[in-house]
């Protein structure tokens, strides 16, 4: 994608797509504000793309969810160690 070709940026176009649908769907399940967005996927342009695209749907298939969701990104190092976070993020029981 770096280099300009549109068919990396569609297979990242549609990772958004569904990330979007699959974040709407987890909303029925679980009411959350916060979507913590680690690992190294989320890195970059492709990264960027597919956070802007899972926006995109939301913003125009579930507006009332998208309104009250925002995206948590770590930077790149804490990236690096992303199932070390998501676990650290848990809360007590």
């Amino acid at each position: 994608m770096a280099e300009g070709n549109q068919r990396a940026a569609a297979i990242y176009q549609t990772i958004g797509t569904y990330f979007g649908y699959t974040i709407a769907h987890f909303n029925d399940l679980y009411e959350f504000r916060n979507l913590l967005v680690p690992g190294r996927f989320s890195s970059g342009a492709g990264g960027d793309l597919i956070l802007k695209t899972a926006r995109e749907v939301l913003n125009a298939e579930f507006p009332k969810i998208s309104a009250k969701i925002a995206f948590q990104t770590p930077d790149e190092k804490t990236k690096r160690h992303g199932q070390a976070i998501a676990a650290a993020s848990l809360p007590r029981l």
